[in-house]
């Protein structure tokens, strides 16, 4: 639940009361049951539905009526195309993961290399601590479970971390798809967010759930991840680092046209700023 929206759990499912003048975007849990009229009035509303894993470790469909904000899409397309504002979000986003400045005078490409043989070191470091043999990062997609135990953790737990990035973004007004350092992915810009709280949050969860050798890691990474989300309030910090990411690089947001569709519903705004303007 986020940007103002108030929604009431009772025996009979979800009833949503959707803030007067404000911009709102519900995240539906498992069990949630919306009738359709709720969904229609969402719709006049402006009100973004997001259908997501208990407190957003996935996230399986969104209901975005109307699109998301063309202004916030053109600017984060914009920043993505120009090479130098491209490599400033780059440089941010370095900073915000490793609290250094990122070496000076290098590319994007050469920066993501840096990354790499960081987190790599991180990795084993992480290991040592929690006492996790650990051989590397190697994970098959298409052949889940011929990864070790510490990898089907820190995989189960990154899913976890991407679906409540992927959430933030298209509350925010942005487009998963269109990443800085990572690209060419429908969730490009997911993997971007995800990775600057990665360390904080959702790794030292998948290593200690693999020193334990459960028999069932990604039920237990998925529900540590749940409760770590929930004390770290981690949600609500998303959208705002994600707008101090993109306003690195050192462009402003277009104005809205004349033509732009007002607030479906007038009154006082409550909430932050959510996928429609």
């Amino acid at each position: 639940m986020i940007d103002g929206a108030f929604v009431v759990v009772d025996k009979n499912g979800v009833r949503v009361q959707l803030p007067v003048g404000g911009l709102a975007c519900l995240m539906l849990e498992p069990g949630t049951r919306v009738s359709h009229a709720a969904v229609a009035l969402a719709a006049r509303a402006g009100c973004l539905l997001v259908w997501v894993g208990e407190a957003g470790v996935r996230l399986y469909a969104s209901g975005q009526p109307g699109g998301a904000r063309a202004d916030r899409l053109l600017y984060q397309a914009r920043l993505a195309l120009d090479e130098e504002a491209r490599l400033k979000v780059v440089r941010k986003m370095y900073e915000l993961r490793f609290q250094e400045a990122a070496p000076a005078r290098r590319s994007v490409d050469q920066l993501r290399g840096i990354e790499g043989a960081r987190v790599r070191r991180m990795y084993e470091l992480m290991a040592q601590r929690h006492g996790v043999e650990w051989r590397g990062r190697r994970y098959t997609p298409d052949d889940w479970d011929v990864s070790d135990i510490p990898n089907r953790c820190l995989s189960a737990a990154t899913a976890c971390l991407y679906g409540l990035a992927e959430a933030a973004i298209l509350a925010a007004g942005y487009a998963p798809a269109i990443g800085f350092l990572h690209t060419g992915k429908p969730q490009s810009f997911a993997y971007d967010i995800a990775d600057l709280f990665k360390f904080e949050t959702v790794a030292p969860v998948a290593f200690t759930v693999a020193a334990r050798r459960p028999t069932s890691p990604e039920g237990e990474v998925r529900r540590a991840c749940r409760d770590s989300f929930r004390e770290k309030k981690l949600l609500e910090r998303l959208i705002p680092v994600i707008d101090d990411v993109l306003a690195a690089g050192g462009m402003t947001m277009p104005e809205a046209p004349p033509e732009a569709q007002p607030i479906a519903i007038p009154g006082e705004q409550t909430g932050d700023v959510g996928h429609r303007g």
